[in-house]
């Protein structure tokens, strides 16, 4: 690694309403664990880059890209962006970042949520570059940020073999560890930084999964050993039908239907208010389709070409996305490997195989939260795609015990959610006006939630 050096809201289309097949490879990739040796890879050496096209100026602090082989026999390759922090990078935790979605691209999250980047919103001619400025509200400013392309498929990540783009929940965790131990063993400066994870969305079904494994792991003597202190999760999916099951009460209790429609609802409709995962599973009808645009953020998916939504609503930054990622000086730049994602798509559509074989992360999060591991589960007051009062339910399940009852936490004098943790080390707490996501609705407020939990202050 080179020397560090300083590198200088329309609302969104609301669609409320609607182990074990890699388990070997998985522990034959910890092989050199029990002989003390570290895991090593292939992989050509990173991009380091200084300033990015469309960007006045250089970035606030160094942006390095790459590839890591996590599937030899097929030629998978992991694709990742890497953002040291702004403030102290040999000191600052370093926070793993996963996209929601089965193959959406990690850079939604670094560009339209927690990055040191963001599109400008003007007009686009389709000929120029859509231009960057710096995100005041970057996460970076306080942690060095993995962005990776998870799973084999999205973004830039991709498989030599077609058969390397089978994965699910289980074999996508595991090829995110396996990533992890062959990043940390070509970045040892970073081993000692406390270490967080951290996803919106459908990825925090994977993270608490990821985070109990990598504990197994420090147990079991894996090296290089890795400073696990905790992760956090956003607007989160678990999988069980309790995240569902809160909408209709939800969308009562903020005034988007009667009392009559309300009751009507309850009494033909047994709870909970939605189709169980089995009914689901059966149906090819709308609600199928609707879960999966909206767990997969697949509403405003980027087609080629992609349909541009009006300037003034929250989707126009990712229509501007697509172009700038596919620029042939922007792909120069991040050092993608020719041949391998001919254009980039901000999510795929179904096109590529995908288990959903974690049916359960809630008992993932009970597990790490039993092993008293730092934990911030948060909400937008306004996401009514997965309700803040279904993800406040399941975070009381995890503990009795409060340590900082129910109260607003604040932002410049004023209320910018509420907040309350337990016994076990878990902090939830509910971001006002954020939407799904609430980074990329209230970013400033979501930046001093992350800021004060990071750095082991109260909300």
């Amino acid at each position: 690694m080179p020397p560090r050096r300083p590198a200088a809201q329309c609302v969104r289309y609301m669609a409320a309403f609607w182990f074990i097949i890699l388990l070997v490879s998985f522990f034959s990739g910890f092989a050199a664990a029990t002989t003390g040796e570290t895991t090593s890879t292939s992989n050509p050496k990173p991009t380091y880059i200084t300033s990015l096209p469309g960007l006045d100026g250089a970035l606030p602090s160094l942006l390095e890209t790459g590839y890591v082989t996590v599937d030899e026999e097929n030629g998978a390759e992991l694709f990742y962006y890497f953002v040291e922090s702004e403030g102290d990078p040999g000191r600052d935790p370093v926070l793993l970042w996963l996209t929601g979605g089965h193959r959406c691209s990690v850079l939604s999250g670094l560009v339209f949520e927690i990055g040191p980047v963001e599109l400008v919103r003007q007009p686009y001619d389709g000929i120029s570059l859509p231009r960057l400025r710096w995100n005041p509200n970057s996460w970076t400013k306080v942690a060095s940020i993995l962005f990776v392309d998870s799973p084999v498929g999205a973004g830039f990540s991709f498989s030599r073999d077609p058969n390397g783009y089978d994965v699910g929940d289980v074999s996508a965790s595991l090829q995110l560890i396996e990533f992890l131990y062959k990043w940390f063993s070509a970045h040892e400066d970073y081993l000692a930084n406390p270490f967080y994870l951290g996803g919106g969305s459908y990825a925090a079904k994977l993270v608490p999964f990821i985070t109990q494994k990598i504990s197994e792991g420090i147990e079991a003597g894996v090296r290089p050993i890795i400073n696990l202190k905790g992760y956090t999760v956003g607007n989160p999916l678990t999988g069980d039908t309790i995240d569902f099951d809160s909408r209709v009460p939800y969308c009562h209790g903020v005034g988007v239907i009667s009392d009559q429609l309300y009751k009507q609802l309850f009494d033909e409709i047994s709870a909970p208010h939605i189709l169980h995962n089995k009914c689901i599973a059966v149906s090819p009808g709308p609600s199928d389709v609707s879960r999966r645009k909206i767990l997969n953020e697949e509403v405003d998916l980027l087609q080629n070409p992609p349909p541009r939504p009006p300037i003034e609503c929250i989707e126009y930054p990712h229509y501007l996305l697509y172009f700038w990622v596919n620029n042939n000086a922007t792909r120069e730049t991040l050092g993608i490997k020719k041949g391998t994602v001919n254009e980039w798509v901000r999510c795929h559509q179904g096109d590529l195989p995908y288990d959903e074989d974690i049916v359960n992360g809630i008992e993932y999060h009970r597990k790490v939260a039993s092993l008293n591991y730092r934990t911030l589960v948060y909400s937008g007051d306004h996401d009514a795609v997965l309700p803040f009062l279904s993800t406040q339910a399941w975070v009381r399940s995890l503990s009795d015990h409060i340590v900082d009852d129910w109260r607003a936490w604040h932002l410049d004098g004023q209320s910018a959610g509420f907040t309350m943790t337990y016994g076990n080390n878990v902090t939830f707490a509910t971001v006002k006006g954020g939407g799904h996501t609430a980074p990329e609705y209230q970013p400033e407020r979501c930046f001093a939630m992350f800021s004060r939990w990071i750095s082991n202050r109260p909300l």
